[in-house]
């Protein structure tokens, strides 16, 4: 026969520190209990019996002696040992009930088997089970507040028997009821006893320590009787007195804890619960993530799209083209220098790896038709000018070689200058004076749009190089030349660009010239975009930022609020990781929804931005960066309020208020 008892004190001591100031509560106390007895613990407010008690309970240590369970030391168990101890041997049952007041009877009955592997099927069967038992089967559906204290204790009792409940640590458990429950509530004590449980019982009535079998008087500390109530000792089925119970009888299978998926699954619903609990406040916390992932995905989707506007318009006008121009680099007035010829452009063209090279002279002229005069850009080109720019036309042709040759008076127009000066007619073969000069219509080009710096690329007319700098512009030197290169390819660009600087060096003895890369500008173009749209998404991510303190002052709050609600899951069995793993669930939970929130109107926004007419560009990876950095947000920013939680003492969130 094993003669270990089922808990045995010895030595045990308990103190307080409040500052410099040291309080003894306990002294030495040394104690058995076996399985199966049903022991009071009886004293007066202060003499150290729910000390004592929650030392039993495992829910606070003491500060020196040693205390075995079923043989085994409790100060060698980890803080995880102790919650198993917590949910497979013990149930409390509170003077003050400590129900959770948005759950209701069932749920606050089922409390202990979410800390279980227990499915939800074999939950709610158990509690609906033990509530019927215990005269709630009409109640199971009510929450705390619709109860009265005695339904509210049952509902505690059932809580306690959840998980099988060996032993039972009943605290004043009639301190708050009437007569009538009070007496309702020894006799279901009893009748557990009967069926083999182990009750501990703490008061400070006489009458209700009566009830046990055995009663231990503590006074300031100090164990001062523990004496046998013979008039109170349970009757076998023969109707013996103090005949041995079946010691330790269980009223279900061992609990197995949960698995994690499990636990993050009921941490979830948990969470989703205390949000819908506190709807409002959910809301102010969502907000800020709101907005934060919202910014992100607008303002990035419009950096990009104004990057792509201006890089497609730069592109347009050739990203494969060298422009040079008059005067050395970094020269002032270089447009009045007179350093490039055609022979220029002659030379550059017998280059290799050059597509075309083509003079451009160009000026603001009058153009007239039938009275009607308006200002337009002239250029005076050669006819490869549509392949060095890849510019089409639409309607005719462009002039040849032989207009060239012969100063032929022809003109090609953009298509402002068609909607302008021919907007009721074909402009084909139709004529206008330019500076008083007849020209004839003999194409028009496809339209361009307008420069990135604004400028009208259609309102243009495209004359003979020869005939233009004749008759138009009075001279023959040029305000840049246009090198096409082969490809775009920025290695090839390059060694074209050195190639014409050296030509042009050699033919001019000095460096009276500059050149420009068009790929490097669209380069430059394509960075300085890039730090516009970085910069964009940093102010985005600051909200993000701020979105995520507002996460954790409203999650140190919800810590604070619901100080009791911890203080009661650690005491029905949840270890500290799982009481963190719930707020950082709900932290990330707030986070997430808030990031799914924030897509949506992020997306939103874009579109109607896009409806305006503002170019922007869809683009996932702002949505997928924005909806993990709120998950980030909420992960890293729920971790402190988590981590207090977790760390919260169970006898000091059980006081809490």
């Amino acid at each position: 026969m094993n003669n270990t008892p089922l808990i045995k004190l010895r030595g045990i001591t308990r103190s307080f520190q409040t500052g410099a100031l040291s309080t003894q509560v306990l002294h030495g106390i040394n104690l058995d209990i076996e399985a199966g007895e049903f022991v009071a613990i009886v004293g007066s407010s202060g003499s150290g019996k729910s000390t004592l008690m929650n030392i039993l309970g495992c829910l606070d240590k003491p500060t020196s002696g040693d205390y075995w369970f079923r043989g085994e030391k409790v100060a060698n168990m980890s803080a995880d040992e102790l919650a198993r101890l917590r949910r497979e041997a013990f149930g409390f049952v509170f003077q003050q009930y400590n129900l959770l007041a948005g759950a209701t009877a069932q749920g606050n009955a089922e409390l202990p088997a979410n800390y279980t592997r227990a499915s939800k099927t074999e939950q709610a069967e158990r509690a609906q089970s033990l509530l019927t038992r215990l005269g709630l089967g009409d109640r199971m559906h009510h929450r705390p507040r619709e109860l009265s204290g005695g339904q509210q204790q049952r509902v505690s009792i059932a809580r306690a028997l959840m998980n099988g409940g060996d032993i039972i640590l009943a605290d004043e458990p009639t301190g708050a009821l009437d007569t009538t429950s009070g007496k309702e509530v020894m006799a279901l004590l009893r009748e557990l006893s009967n069926e083999g449980h182990t009750i501990i019982l703490i008061t400070h009535d006489a009458e209700v320590a009566a009830h046990a079998d055995r009663v231990i008087e503590i006074r300031d500390g100090h164990i001062q009787s523990d004496t046998r109530n013979n008039a109170s000792a349970h009757q076998t089925s023969d109707g013996e007195l103090g005949a041995e119970r079946p010691a330790g009888k269980r009223l279900s299978k061992a609990p197995v804890a949960p698995t994690a998926l499990q636990s993050s699954w009921r941490s979830l619903i948990t969470a989703l619960t205390s949000l819908r609990t506190n709807i409002f406040r959910t809301a102010l916390t969502l907000l800020g993530i709101v907005i934060g992932v919202a910014a992100v995905i607008s303002m990035l989707a419009i950096g990009q799209g104004a990057q792509k506007e201006v890089v497609d318009r730069i592109s347009a006008m050739g990203s494969n083209l060298l422009s040079v121009f008059p005067g050395a680099p970094n020269s002032r007035g270089r447009w009045s220098v007179a350093t490039l010829v055609p022979e220029d452009v002659d030379a550059i063209n017998e280059l290799p790896n050059i597509l075309a090279a083509v003079p451009e002279l160009t000026g603001n002229r009058t153009l007239r038709r039938e009275g009607f005069d308006k200002e337009a850009q002239v250029n005076a080109t050669y006819a490869e000018f549509p392949i060095a720019r890849q510019w089409n036309l639409t309607e005719g042709s462009f002039f040849t070689q032989e207009d060239e040759d012969l100063y032929a008076t022809v003109a090609v127009i953009g298509q402002t200058v068609k909607r302008q000066l021919f907007p009721d007619r074909n402009p084909l073969g139709e004529v206008m004076l330019i500076n008083n000069v007849l020209f004839r219509v003999i194409g028009v080009m496809e339209e361009r749009g307008a420069t990135p710096w604004g400028q009208d690329q259609d309102d243009v007319v495209f004359v003979p190089y020869s005939t233009g700098s004749l008759r138009l512009f009075g001279q023959r030197f040029l305000r840049n030349v246009t090198v096409a290169v082969e490809t775009a390819d920025p290695v090839m660009m390059q060694q074209v660009q050195d190639s014409v600087h050296a030509l042009l060096l050699e033919r001019h003895g000095v460096e009276d010239f500059s050149i420009r890369n068009m790929a490097s500008i669209i380069e430059t173009a394509t960075e300085t975009q890039n730090t516009m749209t970085v910069l964009l998404g940093v102010i985005a991510v600051i909200s993000l930022l701020v979105g995520g303190i507002g996460v954790m002052n409203i999650m140190l709050v919800s810590v604070t609020e619901r100080t009791r609600e911890i203080g009661i899951r650690m005491a029905v069995g949840a270890r500290p990781g799982l009481i963190q793993q719930q707020f950082l669930i709900e932290a990330v939970t707030v986070a997430l929804i808030g990031g799914l929130l924030g897509v949506a109107i992020g997306v939103a926004v874009t579109w109607v931005i896009a409806s305006l007419g503002t170019t922007v560009v869809y683009s996932l990876s702002p949505i997928i960066m924005a909806f993990g950095c709120a998950f980030l947000t909420g992960l890293i920013f729920g971790f402190v309020p988590a981590r207090k939680a977790a760390q919260l003492d169970p006898v000091q969130a059980l006081l809490s208020e």
